[in-house]
């Protein structure tokens, strides 16, 4: 097999055929990335020094021939709309916004007629005549004001045209077509004016006709040779696509009805291993093509890369693959852009859009916050370490502020930095002000970012991206005044800002080569592993994005998606052409975001198999491990013995005891290592914050009771506090979460109904005869547990809700806003009782008991809950059922028994032996 490139095959031409002129040659190729690489495959060939040829792109010269610039998709669109309102009656002018989703496509179909030379007038013509037809079975009368304005659009099609036509030209602006059929009309001026140059074309595939008239009349004149890279597989075979568009060149061009066509080779039936892996997922895919080079690498170890190309058929695969390559990859060169969705910079202006929009439309007068959108804002990396405002993030999620007006976040951040004023300045003066402002604050971060930190170096070049964006959207506008609505600026900063990829730094013939499908065409490599290979990522399947119907196109000769698809195949078995190792891989999931079939390019290359062809097919599958999640295991170091005897003397709670048993590893994190929850902002009310809102209502209405009997008139008069007192705690316990609308409202009636509803259960008690004396609320009780079995003494403290006394007996009552069931109290045997959670309410009502008994002075003793959600069933107390008999009075025995119980747990806890481990449920 010949290892000849195409490019060394050129090179050859070129030195043999116009060595003696080629400061006067112009070799032009289908993209600019081919210069390098041609301007290599010269330097190898040459031992003197030599002139090289101009090397340009298709696009370079046609525009060189029309003398014309070309214009951005965005810039377009600008002044298409000026285009538009020149010609359009004020009463039927269209916003901006609206006309760019139909503009867009409009100027897609310009673009092609224009590519194509067709004459604009016929085909715009012929569009509206398809419209009349369709609407031919609707009489006159019936044709509404709808029907009129959607006939007059096509009407209007050729006026459009021909404006937009003649003000790009006035301007010497222009798109793609316009420059292309300018080029065409400029032909022969141009030839007459380069008679002493020789035009090379080589690597073409696709052309549109404007590009083939040029090249024919270039040819024809003897000013230019085309030399293609086909291969005779493609050629030869009339239902190949991959030589679709060459064999039609080579039967319609009248230069090959005299001349030979050069050139066709037969490289494609050569030897080679054809590898198709399939595996789930994207990241799969990263994974395997990453071991691939590694085994590359580690067969040849001295061996260089720079004929290895991994060829993505998807862009955003660029990121994990880089993070998948081994890393004795060294050098390398990746063709791609990265992505501006991705960028940091880019980020955080997508969040000051949404901030700020949101505040406007919500109340541009007092321009209200949302805490969510300000937190996202002043949390991102770019801002936090700069903008000095962690006091306003506590304060802003510890007092629940929901929505915050402007007025009110600047007095909450009394000395603002001005990278703050910057991110927070009202966006109420227009479109420009606000680009102007996001420059500045763009400015501002670069400032605070340093050249002596490699991470630091990188965001730069994040941020000098989005500001030559903003820069660019500043100029746009200034130019184009009447577009002056915020949400259009978001709508158009979104398309530009897909554009404003940064380049990675890298040397073009050295090393690895990553590049997207495009790139790679005119290039040879030896291996070529090729990602995401699926139907709809390559080829990219049907895209219908055009005013022009499937049929008008093929009788116009208008490329349809049978074409593009074409070029696909093209592109692909070039690549594959040369190459001697070949691996394709693909995603095994049909379903899902980033799945689809197997590519037909596999399927294809199955039953066409060529004879020298080595083919193998395999899936791989993640190894997944046995035991998904090993539980966490953290033995007692002295230190966590010190912490714990610390805890003893300060006093266990009946809480810190049950969060054990739920789980150690919780108790560990809670109590030893003191790690509490991150304060948010709580948007809906929690159920522990309702919980709190109950209990202190409650105890605010039962103080002045303490150590007295109730009456009903008391009850009756605790009726007319619910409301005030349970506002009162909600501003307490709430700060200033909103409740005046929505689930926290629904939540603040739940709260006057649960106290309301207590006492009712209260007031009916009283009135059946029972007489209830207060003794404490929410008061806390500790007292010390000495047992030969514990290494030292220790101390059970807790809050209790309420202890009262009725009928004689003593009752400790524990408040439950959740749902609570008689059987959650009710104990059958002492065994196994701190080995499940379920006993969590009977470990904690029995230790309240115990911290109690001596006050209680040898009165009879209850312990138990009151459910607010099942307040039918009243006081739940603990009962030790044996049998049939069942007790709730906590005597000596219950006690007792409930100590030897306790020691276990806390022998346990206490034990250096025993490591916490975690429990998973």
């Amino acid at each position: 097999m010949t290892n000849t490139s195409f490019l060394d095959k050129i090179a050859s031409v070129l030195i043999e055929n116009y060595s003696d002129n080629l400061s006067n040659t112009i070799v032009v190729l289908p993209n600019k990335r081919a210069k390098i690489f041609l301007i290599e495959a010269l330097k190898n060939q040459v031992t003197t020094n030599i002139l090289s040829p101009e090397i340009i792109s298709i696009e370079d010269f046609v525009q060189n021939i029309a003398g014309i610039r070309t214009i951005e998709p965005i810039e377009l669109l600008f002044e298409f709309y000026e285009v538009y309102l020149s010609i359009t009656d004020k009463a039927n002018q269209q916003t901006f916004e609206l006309f760019a989703n139909w503009a867009k496509t409009l100027l897609q179909d310009f673009n092609e007629i224009d590519r194509y030379l067709l004459e604009p007038s016929h085909v715009l013509s012929y569009l509206k005549d398809i419209e009349d037809i369709k609407k031919w079975g609707i009489e006159v009368e019936n044709k509404t004001t709808l029907l009129e304005k959607y006939i007059d659009f096509w009407k209007l099609l050729p006026n459009y045209y021909q404006s937009l036509y003649a003000h790009l030209l006035n301007k010497g602006i222009g798109y793609q077509g316009l420059i292309y059929r300018e080029a065409v009309n400029n032909l022969n001026h141009f030839s007459n004016s380069v008679q002493d140059k020789q035009f090379v074309f080589a690597g073409f595939n696709a052309l549109n006709a404007a590009e083939e008239k040029i090249i024919q009349h270039l040819i024809a004149s003897d000013q230019a040779k085309i030399y293609w890279d086909v291969d005779q597989t493609f050629l030869n075979d009339p239902y190949h696509d991959a030589g679709l568009f060459v064999r039609r060149f080579k039967e319609s061009w009248k230069h090959y009805k005299q001349h030979p066509f050069e050139w066709i080779v037969n490289d494609f039936s050569q030897t080679k291993n054809i590898q198709v892996i399939g595996t789930p997922k994207t990241i799969g895919q990263a994974k395997i093509a990453g071991s691939i080079i590694e085994k590359i690498i580690n067969e040849n170890p001295e061996g260089k890369l720079d004929k290895v190309a991994v060829v993505l058929g998807e862009e955003n695969l660029l990121v994990p693959l880089l993070y998948s390559l081994p890393s004795s990859v060294g050098a390398l060169n990746i063709t791609m852009g990265y992505s501006s969705k991705n960028n940091p910079a880019q980020i955080l202006i997508a969040k000051l859009f949404k901030m700020h929009t949101n505040a406007f439309s919500r109340n541009a007068k007092s321009y209200v916050l949302y805490y969510k959108d300000v937190l996202d804002v002043l949390t991102h990396p770019l801002v936090e370490p700069y903008a000095k405002t962690s006091a306003l993030v506590h304060t802003i999620n510890q007092n629940n502020y929901t929505f915050i007006t402007h007025h009110k976040l600047m007095e909450l951040n009394a000395n603002p930095s001005e990278l703050f004023l910057l991110l927070f300045q009202k966006w109420e003066n227009g479109s420009i002000p606000v680009l102007e402002t996001i420059s500045k604050l763009l400015q501002t971060i670069k400032n605070n970012l340093s050249n002596d930190n490699e991470e630091e170096k990188i965001t730069k070049s994040f941020v000098f991206a989005i500001f030559k964006v903003i820069n660019k959207l500043i100029n746009y506008y200034s130019k184009h005044e009447h577009i002056d609505k915020i949400e259009t600026l978001y709508a158009i900063y979104k398309q530009v800002i897909d554009l404003a990829e940064v380049s990675f730094e890298g040397e073009p013939l050295n090393g690895l080569q990553i590049m997207g499908v495009l790139e790679s065409r005119v290039l040879d490599f030896d291996t070529v592993i090729v990602t995401s290979m699926n139907e709809g990522k390559f080829p990219a399947g049907k895209s219908q994005n055009s005013f022009i119907p499937y049929d008008v196109k093929r009788e116009l000769g208008l490329p349809t998606f049978k074409e593009k698809d074409a070029i696909y195949t093209y592109h692909f078995y070039h690549l594959l052409q040369r190459a001697k190792n070949i691996y394709l891989i693909y995603n095994t999931e049909s379903e899902g975001l980033d799945a689809g079939e197997k590519s037909r390019f596999i399927t294809q290359l199955e039953v066409e198999r060529q004879k020298n062809h080595t083919l193998i097919h395999e899936i791989y599958n993640a190894v997944l491990p046995e035991t998904a999640y090993q539980p966490m295991v953290i033995p007692k170091s002295e230190s966590v013995m010190v912490r714990l005897k610390e805890i003893a003397e300060k006093g266990f709670s009946p809480s810190a005891l049950t969060s054990y048993i739920r789980n150690p590893i919780q108790f560990y994190f809670q109590k030893i290592l003191r790690i509490s929850e991150v304060e948010e902002v709580e948007e809906n009310i929690a159920l522990n914050t309702l919980g709190t809102i109950i209990h202190e209502t409650l105890k605010v209405l039962y103080e002045p009771f303490i150590s007295k009997f109730i009456s009903e008139s008391d009850i009756l008069n605790c009726f007319k506090q619910i409301d005030a007192e349970v506002l009162k705690q909600f501003k307490l316990v709430y700060k200033e979460g909103e409740i005046k609308k929505g689930r926290n409202l629904l939540a603040f009636e739940v709260a006057k109904r649960n106290v309301s509803n207590f006492l009712k259960v209260e007031l009916e008690s009283i009135k059946s005869g029972d007489a209830i004396k207060i003794i404490a609320l929410e008061q806390t009780f500790g007292r010390t547990l000495n047992h030969p079995n514990l290494p030292f003494p220790i101390l059970i403290k807790g809050n209790v809700d309420r202890i009262e006394e009725r009928s004689g007996i003593i009752r400790i009552i524990d408040y439950k806003t959740g749902k609570v069931e008689k059987a959650s109290v009710t104990l059958k045997s002492w065994k196994g009782l701190t080995e499940d959670i379920k006993s969590d309410k009977i470990i904690q009502v029995l230790a309240y008991a115990f911290m109690y008994e001596k006050e209680a002075k040898g009165k009879p003793i209850e312990a138990g809950i009151i459910s607010f959600k099942n307040l039918k069933a009243g006081f739940l107390p603990f009962n030790f059922k044996e049998e049939k008999d069942t007790n709730s009075i906590i005597n000596e025995e219950i006690l007792s028994n409930y100590i030897e119980q306790m020691v276990l747990l806390l022998s346990e806890i206490l034990d250096e032996n025993i490591p916490f481990k975690e429990k998973i449920i």
